[in-house]
């Protein structure tokens, strides 16, 4: 049963999450959520970790908390990486086959994908995932999976996602010195994809747009392939600060303001009753609108948006998308985003939950902020017997470096 227990540690900015899950006996594809943890993070800004000790003291709380819930002993984890430190390209390969028969087969597909990794980085950059778009062979394009056909010549393009070298390892580090061993590396977006998009989705055009504390996840998915990923710096932190320095109050009020009362959107607001807040130091009580509150989130919620717009434009796909975007992450569920995003965006918009859940702590996990964490642990559960993490897990060995983390990253090409 152990070997079959997946961990997923969202360290993010705001909050870090351990989610414990196993494939559920009785319906084949779903899952059985065993237990969930949560604490406050505040060694991250942006996505990026700046400070070890606080960091790694969240992680160790999290996964206390879900070691409580679930009774599974925690050993090894799959980690998200995100911040506004990543970058992503498209990039072309071409190899020859050289067998009398001229069949392709998976070797010559790791060889292309290897060629297409010959490109210029700078030493502080590192690969992280290489999604292939299509194959080309012998001048015929739109295939998939060229494993089995005959061809001269194979050429592919691909999207590449990369991200800075020390910002890997200090995560990395923090795992470790939590005293964890990281399985996998998995970008943020893709992970929350896993979660909350279905294949219909995927196939007809879909941006998923995850609005976490410190940045917003983008994915640009079109025919079942990923197309393009951003990371933009910004997000409900930057709102929380807002509110904080328009209003005087402490970070804490403001994101209980943020949570509790906020709203995007200033149609959304019924009714606008005053919320009263105690005052800092023995003075009066702050008196704060409902409608000036929303004046102060929904400009910065527009910006937030408007970036995702320029970067779905950017990808080239934004007439493609006839699933619309699918927004996740804690920031969705402010009042009235979906609204919002619907005017700034022009496109349908629908608040992405995570689902596929059979047993456990079903009603808890579906939530927009367990997105990333519940898509950890489906990554990890799909590429278990690719990157032979079980065989690890039993043996204990093969997780040792970062520089064998990078080398199962190679592996992922074909995960979509």
């Amino acid at each position: 049963m152990e070997h079959d227990i997946a961990v997923g540690l969202d360290i993010g900015t705001t909050k870090v999450c351990a989610i414990v899950a196993s494939p559920d006996e009785t319906i084949p594809g779903k899952l059985k959520i065993l237990g969930i943890g949560r604490s406050q993070s505040d060694g991250l800004t942006r996505g990026v970790v700046t400070n070890i000790e606080k960091t790694v003291r969240s992680i160790q709380n999290a996964v206390q908390e879900a070691h409580a819930q679930s009774g599974v002993k925690i050993n090894a984890v799959t980690v998200g990486i995100a911040g506004d430190h990543i970058q992503s390209f498209q990039s072309r390969g071409v190899v020859t086959i050289s067998r009398p028969e001229n069949e392709i087969t998976q070797e010559d597909v790791d060889r292309l994908i290897e060629d297409t990794k010959r490109v210029a980085l700078p030493l502080d950059r590192k690969i992280i995932h290489v999604i292939p778009q299509q194959f080309i062979v012998d001048g015929q394009d739109g295939i998939y999976d060229p494993v089995g056909m005959s061809g001269v010549r194979m050429e592919a393009i691909v999207h590449i996602v990369t991200g800075l070298v020390t910002a890997a390892q200090n995560i990395y580090k923090c795992v470790q010195r939590a005293g964890l061993q990281v399985n996998d590396m998995v970008l943020e977006p893709l992970a929350s994809s896993y979660a909350v998009l279905d294949d219909e989705e995927k196939e007809v055009g879909v941006a998923l747009l995850d609005i976490g504390g410190g940045t917003t996840d983008l994915a640009v998915f079109e025919e079942r392939t990923i197309r393009h990923t951003a990371v933009i710096g910004i997000a409900g932190k930057k709102v929380t600060d807002d509110i904080r320095k328009g209003f005087g109050v402490l970070t804490d009020q403001a994101e209980r303001l943020k949570v509790e009362n906020g709203f995007a959107f200033e149609p959304a607001v019924m009714d606008n009753h005053p919320i009263t807040l105690p005052g800092i130091g023995g003075r009066p009580p702050i008196e704060i609108d409902k409608k000036l509150l929303c004046k102060v989130i929904q400009p910065r919620m527009e910006e937030i948006l408007e970036f995702a717009s320029m970067e779905i434009k950017r990808s080239g796909y934004s007439r493609h998308l006839s699933a619309g975007v699918v927004l996740t992450g804690g920031g969705s569920l402010i009042k009235g985003t979906s609204e919002l995003a619907k005017e700034v965006l022009g496109m349908p918009v629908k608040i992405g939950i995570p689902t596929g859940f059979a047993a456990g702590f079903v009603r808890e996990i579906e939530n927009p902020i367990y997105a990333t964490g519940v898509g950890l642990v489906i990554h990890e559960l799909k590429h278990r017997d690719r990157s032979a993490i079980t065989a690890s897990m039993s043996n204990g060995k093969g997780k040792g470096s970062l520089k064998n983390i990078f080398e199962r990253m190679k592996l992922w090409f074909d995960e979509l």
